[in-house]
């Protein structure tokens, strides 16, 4: 089943650059894994520090091998000192309406 990841990064005040690039690095190498769905990144339009990762991945097998990735562990020691608070990822699923 598809696991869809939000992960969350704000950035220390003259860090936004810094993780904006740290992010680009990351996504486009993800895209190239035969796991990933799809990957972007998001900057908010009314925090110019807020930033998201929005990925899915055939499953969550997929997803683990993401993060164990060396890219993928690069990223995050280089984006947590750049970030105002704890590391915020989110593994989810889609919710079935029909269920609901």
């Amino acid at each position: 089943m598809e696991l869809i990841v939000f992960a969350r990064f704000h950035a220390r005040d003259g860090e936004a650059e810094s993780v904006a690039s740290a992010m680009r690095d990351s996504v486009l190498a993800s895209r190239r894994e035969p796991g990933c769905v799809a990957i972007d990144g998001y900057r908010s339009t009314r925090d110019a520090r807020l930033f998201y990762i929005h990925s899915r991945w055939v499953d969550e097998a997929a997803f683990d091998l993401h993060a164990a990735m060396p890219h993928t562990v690069r990223f995050l020691e280089r984006v947590q000192p750049l970030i105002d608070h704890p590391l915020d990822v989110t593994r989810s699923r889609a919710v079935d309406w029909s269920q609901v």
